[in-house]
């Protein structure tokens, strides 16, 4: 069973560790990865469906060339044959997932992958920022029926509700957009967190982040905002060097963010108003009206017999300009609560 919409529904925060190219070749790291990522607290284990092959061509011109950043000069024929998870690995990562107890997802690029990924059972997709325009893809893996969760890096508005509406023509409601920007790593300033209140109520579907910046402090402040899901791209250790090593985090990272985003999500709550429970015995200690010297029947009521004094047994302070002047309608001892029946209210 994958438990995303049942924790979002607790109100808890689901977190995924992205494995990606974190392995760095050897199975052996995949699967030590799985077992990291389960200790750590994550809820699920995430890897990529794609070759080489699938995901581009190889060819050599400038278009396929990648400037700046950090796979500056990588080819994408070369980046995607040095970054992919083998297929045949891939039923394994699964299995070991199943015998810990974490979810499994998979990113599909292509089809096959999505056909692959169904015959392993697999019981969620992801779609990856890039894919977030590939329409026929959308529609081909919403179709499956499983939970879909999109992430919308570089997307507009408009290509948000074509993506969410590629799921709907297929009856699949159960979607999860992420924020996210398609830097690695991510600078602060191109966070731009200020978006995930307007998703959640432009957009109308449970919202999350997939954050490529270093720490946690932006996936706290995500969940104070109404994220409920996390995506951080998970490592053994950063000196294992692959891809995506350089932005990953490290397993008592990632540890400490399920804490904290989790106390984040408890702190951000629902909205209310007026006293908690917790705030009971605090509550009876707010200000109201009491008698402060003894006053007799037919008395004048005055800032000097009646203040605004703690605790909050009497009448709320707001009423003390429309009893001044007034005259008690019977005999008030120092330190009674006043009540509205204690006042005569004719002038």
């Amino acid at each position: 069973m994958f438990h995303l919409f049942e924790k979002l529904q607790k109100g808890g925060v689901y977190t995924i560790a992205e494995m990606s190219a974190n392995h760095a070749g050897k199975l052996e790291n995949a699967l030590k990865i799985v077992q990291k990522a389960k200790e750590a607290g994550a809820d699920c284990l995430k890897i990529q469906t794609y070759t080489a092959d699938t995901i581009t061509i190889d060819c050599r011109n400038e278009f396929f060339t990648i400037h700046g950043g950090l796979w500056d000069g990588y080819n994408l024929y070369d980046l995607y044959r040095d970054a992919f998870t083998p297929w045949e690995w891939q039923p394994i990562i699964k299995a070991e997932c199943d015998r810990l107890d974490i979810d499994f997802l998979s990113t599909p690029f292509d089809k096959t992958a999505v056909d692959f990924l169904e015959d392993m059972n697999c019981e969620a997709y992801k779609i990856s920022s890039f894919e977030i325009v590939d329409i026929p893809l959308i529609e081909y893996t919403a179709s499956k029926q499983k939970p879909m969760i999109i992430s919308c890096g570089m997307a507009t508005k408009a290509e948000i509700e074509d993506a969410l509406a590629a799921c709907r023509r297929q009856g699949n409601e159960q979607v999860v957009l992420l924020k996210c920007c398609s830097e690695y790593p991510t600078r602060d300033e191109n966070l731009q967190l200020a978006t995930i209140e307007d998703m959640i109520n432009q957009f109308q579907v449970p919202i999350g982040l997939s954050d490529h910046s270093m720490g946690y402090l932006a996936d706290v402040v995500a969940v104070a905002k109404g994220a409920g899901v996390i995506e951080k791209h998970f490592c053994l250790s950063r000196e294992l060097k692959n891809p995506d090593s350089e932005f990953s985090m490290e397993p008592a990272e990632f540890s400490d963010m399920v804490k904290a985003v989790n106390r984040a999500a408890v702190m951000h709550g629902h909205a209310a108003y007026g006293p908690t429970e917790a705030e009971a015995e605090e509550f009876k200690t707010r200000r109201s009206l009491f008698a402060v010297k003894d006053i007799h029947a037919g008395d004048v009521i005055t800032e000097e017999n009646v203040r605004s004094i703690r605790p909050n047994n009497g009448l709320p302070p707001k009423y003390l300009p429309d009893i001044l002047g007034q005259r008690a309608s019977c005999d008030i001892p120092f330190g009674t609560p006043l009540a509205l029946e204690y006042i005569d209210l004719k002038k």
